[in-house]
């Protein structure tokens, strides 16, 4: 028996989840092109990371001389035939639907066989001036090896000589770093019309060449391995390793080539044979490629073809105190985003770098904003003579040059900061400051689920605690003294610290919950989280469901477990949801008896959380924050607007109910919110 999905399978699962709400027709028009833009993004990074992992393993094999392994290669054919079937659905909603809805808003995206004779005089000039000196043509015809950048798009040409019949084949850049990828062509008022730079190089296509006449002209684009093989770099220190590693990922092995599917097959395998490309790296598309470029789509789009705005709330407890600092001491608070202002953090975090009480800071960075107030708060506390520690994660996946770039401005400061361990990644969101109060250093702590980023706080959904609780705060000293080499031997009796408790602790209450079941009592518990994948914990929830304890799980993307199988997983409900916001929070509830324990982390159920990464859990103990987290938990378990069931074929079918009304859990959460 089949015990868990394949983790990249399982990945498609999801990706697929966001293509459905390209495809939901009650989605709004530009929401839904959002969601193809993110479903290509994902499907990039997915190429880049994962499928680009079991390609080099393959080629390392076949360079030891060794057999390539079956599974691996079996894996990689599944993979295709499912991206490929996505991908077709993919652009017949862009074509069939999206294209003729956009065109009802008398919003045009049009081609080269679609524009008036102004406009064609208008994108004659825009070519010469903007598109022709940025222009690279590629001979594929002479034996010298041609690059292709990654994530570059080209257009491949097959051209006739006029004279001698014979064909030829090159290689043009779609210049997008150079020009526009989307130009807005000269139309009748309330009328916009948008053609692709791409297009307009097809229209223009005969002044790049010379004596010879295009045949044919189809775009393609070329995605590389992103992986940083440290291991290979010989420097003294992590950042001096992943900084000399950087230029090398834009020139790693290929993992994906992506072709217009009405190329000719001959054509395509000239083009293969020329460009080195292997037949398991081809992947069949549309048109147009880096589909994620439509984020930036320049649209004066109406309101009914966007998601209502919400505007942001302030928490109910601080705006009532003129200091953090007071509001926390009388009581935990709890933020959630994006509903709640994320400037409440960074406004607790400015205040203590300006606080004259303030003596030092403690903080782990991730993921950090382009223009961070966080880094530039660390900074700005060195300055007013405070101890200010962070550890900066350098190695958190692309974004490695902008945390190194901000570690670097910080240290100039006088900011004590540390990088990366080598063995593990610190992916925990945490911050720790002591405060001079009377004689005694009072500790403040920040726990929270998602990075310290102001932009992504305001699409991802996450909580953070604010709490003077000295069981937590003391333990989450110790913590810091381990970042900073300290401690090594770490015990926790209230946080949940992966790679040392986490997993065991975990472990314990879910054993306890089957022991609550075997003494004729309840067990039960909801577990939310990004991503699960690992094994040991699938197996510790396959043995509650077989004692009879209740689980229900809100997972967003990986779910390797396989809910509702016979004498394995009958009592384990899997839901998805994918709305306006990314479900980011981590959030694990264990009935325990009817004397409830609630965790929130950074950490998912995945083997490199709990085994190879520095993560925090931390408990909710307020009697008032618990009641906000389940009023969250219910909403979602409730929703039949956007909430999916993972099922054991991975179909992904909505959640369906008889109730009358309509729950949608992130509207229904932000509405509770503004009612407090």
């Amino acid at each position: 028996m089949k015990k868990y999905y394949n983790r990249e399978i399982s990945w498609l699962s999801f990706n697929y989840r966001v293509l459905q709400e390209a495809i939901n027709k009650e989605v709004p028009l530009i929401e839904r092109l959002r969601f193809l833009a993110i479903y290509s993004s994902n499907l990039d990074e997915f190429y880049r990371v994962r499928v680009a992992s079991y390609i080099h393993i393959l080629q390392l094999q076949k360079k030891q001389g060794l057999e390539q392994d079956l599974s691996i290669k079996k894996l990689l054919k599944k993979i295709k035939r499912i991206v490929h079937k996505q991908q077709v659905e993919f652009g017949k909603i862009f074509r069939e639907e999206l294209i003729p809805l956009l065109s009802k808003e008398s919003i045009f995206l049009v081609d080269q066989e679609h524009i008036t004779k102004d406009q064609y005089q208008f994108l004659k000039a825009y070519f010469d001036d903007n598109i022709l000196p940025h222009i690279k043509v590629k001979d594929l015809n002479k034996k010298k090896s041609t690059f292709l950048k990654n994530k570059g798009e080209y257009l491949t040409v097959e051209a006739i000589d006029n004279k001698t019949a014979e064909k030829s084949y090159y290689l043009i850049n779609i210049p997008t770093d150079k020009t526009d990828r989307f130009i807005i062509l000269p139309s009748k008022k309330d009328t916009q019309v948008i053609i692709q730079v791409s297009d307009v190089m097809r229209l223009f296509i005969g002044k790049i060449f010379s004596n010879i006449s295009i045949s044919q002209c189809f775009s393609v684009k070329l995605t590389r391995d992103a992986e940083l093989y440290l291991e290979e770099e010989i420097a003294e220190t992590i950042e001096e390793r992943i900084s000399s590693s950087l230029h090398k990922r834009d020139i790693g092995d290929p993992s994906r080539f992506l072709y217009d599917e009405q190329m000719p097959k001959e054509m395509l395998k000239v083009f293969r044979k020329k460009l080195g490309i292997k037949k398991n790296e081809l992947i069949p598309g549309g048109r147009y490629h880096n589909f994620n470029d439509f984020f930036g789509l320049p649209i004066k789009a109406h309101d009914n073809m966007m998601y209502e705005h919400f505007d942001t709330l302030n928490s109910s407890i601080l705006k009532n105190y003129n200091s953090y600092f007071d509001a926390i001491s009388k009581k935990d608070v709890m933020l959630h985003f994006p509903y709640q202002n994320y400037d409440h953090v960074l406004e607790f975090i400015e205040e203590a770098a300006i606080d004259p009480l303030v003596e030092e800071t403690y903080i782990t960075l991730y993921r950090v904003a382009k223009e961070s107030r966080v880094c530039k708060a660390m900074i700005n506390a060195v300055k007013k003579g405070k101890k200010v520690t962070v550890f900066n994660e350098v190695k958190a996946r692309f974004d490695e040059e902008l945390n190194m770039e901000w570690g670097e401005k910080m240290k100039a400061a006088g900011v004590n900061v540390l990088y990366s361990f080598d063995e593990i990644k610190v992916h925990s969101k945490i911050c720790l400051i002591k405060r001079r109060e009377g004689k005694k250093l009072a500790r403040y702590a920040y726990f929270g689920t998602g990075n310290f980023n102001e932009a992504t706080a305001k699409i991802y959904c996450d909580h953070a605690l604010l709490t003077k609780n000295e069981d937590l705060t003391k333990e989450l000293e110790n913590v810091f003294d381990f970042l900073i080499g300290k401690n090594k031997a770490l015990k926790f009796k209230h946080l949940l610290v992966a790679p040392f408790t986490m997993r065991n602790q975990f472990e314990a209450m879910i054993d306890d919950e089957i022991r609550h079941v075997r003494e004729g009592n309840v067990g039960k518990m909801v577990l939310k989280m990004n991503s699960l994948e690992d094994k040991q914990m699938i197996n510790k929830l396959y043995e509650a469901s077989n004692a009879g304890v209740k689980i229900t799980i809100i997972v967003r993307g990986i779910c390797c477990l396989i809910p509702g199988v016979e004498e394995m997983s009958m009592n384990i409900k899997v839901i998805s949801i994918i709305d306006r916001y990314l479900e980011h929070g981590r959030i694990y509830i264990f009935n325990n008896n009817g004397n409830e324990k609630m965790f929130l982390a950074s950490a998912d159920w995945m083997k490199r959380n709990l085994s190879r990464r520095v993560e925090v859990g931390f408990p909710i103990l307020d009697k008032d924050l618990k009641a906000e987290i389940k009023k969250l938990i219910n909403l979602q378990l409730k929703d039949n607007v956007k909430a999916r069931r993972l099922n054991k074929t991975q179909s992904n079918p909505y959640k369906t109910s008889t109730a009358k009304t309509k729950v949608r859990a992130q509207y229904d959460f932000y509405n509770y919110l503004k009612m407090k």
